[in-house]
């Protein structure tokens, strides 16, 4: 039997995230502080004691999902996988509990990414959307036919997927899909995610991403632009790199895993989002 781990992406934050890590474990204890110092605060008091509010902060809230996912994975007494895969953010988690970056690289770079996505934000007021219960088709040709940039962003599970783009971009294809789906939701995030917008966050990023060492994992990790498994370092590097401004494939991702034989699949993070849309797209298969 397959074993694949995966790790969740921005949003699933909540105060008291990691405290029971830090309270029972030397070696989570010992990485939550090495975080405080490469971050330059103390993140570890808003991930134990934060409002809402706080761990929300675009400087806070990436990085507290990566620190509290990787040191999951540090501490678990058999953390063996067969593959390993990430929701967005959660691709860095992912690489560093496969030991293709170290913990502090990982760090800096999901750092540096969460800093790039706000200043890419600012840049231009973007949004994005949920579209639930409609096709990939209709997803895709209401986006064509805006004549404003709005792409499909998060391929999340069968009949759950994301738009991003500028705001009359987003509104536009939402009010074309309106009447072919189930439901469409305003989501309430920064910006325009995994879409062209992101092309100067992509850039800074990188920059960062190439100076950096990346290993070969100790298993594939299926990666979210292409869903294909990767080892190969340079592979993983430019795949890293597009993922900024390409759409998440997670439904796919997970398709190929159990095609490529994972049975089990055990989420290291804050939350279960991703064991919901797993069980999603599996019933669906």
């Amino acid at each position: 039997m397959k074993t694949a781990y995966v790790f969740p992406g921005q949003g699933a934050q909540f105060s008291g995230m990691g405290l029971d890590l830090y309270e029972s474990s030397d070696l989570a204890r010992e990485l939550f502080e090495k975080a405080n110092d490469i971050l330059g605060f103390n993140i570890t008091d808003i991930m134990f004691n934060g409002t809402d509010e706080e761990l929300t902060q675009t400087k806070v809230t990436q990085p507290a999902i990566f620190i509290h996912s990787v040191i999951m994975a540090k501490t678990l007494a058999d953390f063996q996988p067969d593959m390993v895969a990430g929701h967005s953010l959660g691709e860095f988690s992912a690489l560093t509990a496969a030991g293709a970056l170290s913990f502090e690289d990982g760090l800096r770079l999901v750092s540096q990414r969460a800093l790039a996505m706000q200043k890419a934000c600012e840049m231009q007021p973007s949004t994005m959307a949920a579209i639930v219960g409609g096709t990939t088709e209709d997803v895709e040709e209401a986006c064509a036919a805006v004549d404003d940039i709005v792409v499909p962003a998060n391929f999340n599970s069968p009949g759950q997927i994301a738009i991003s783009g500028t705001i009359s971009g987003v509104e536009k294809a939402s009010a074309l899909l309106k009447d072919k789906v189930k439901l469409v939701v305003a989501l309430k995030v920064g910006g325009a995610f995994h879409s062209p917008l992101m092309e100067p966050a992509r850039v800074e990023l990188a920059e960062a991403i190439n100076k950096t060492e990346i290993h070969s994992p100790i298993c594939p990790i299926y990666q979210n632009v292409d869903a294909q498994p990767h080892t190969d370092p340079f592979e993983i590097k430019c795949n890293l790199i597009a993922q900024l401004t390409s759409p998440v494939c997670w439904t796919q991702s997970v398709q190929r895993m159990v095609t490529d034989g994972a049975e089990e699949f055990i989420e290291l993070g804050p939350g279960k989002v991703l064991t919901g849309l797993i069980k999603r797209i599996r019933k669906a298969m």
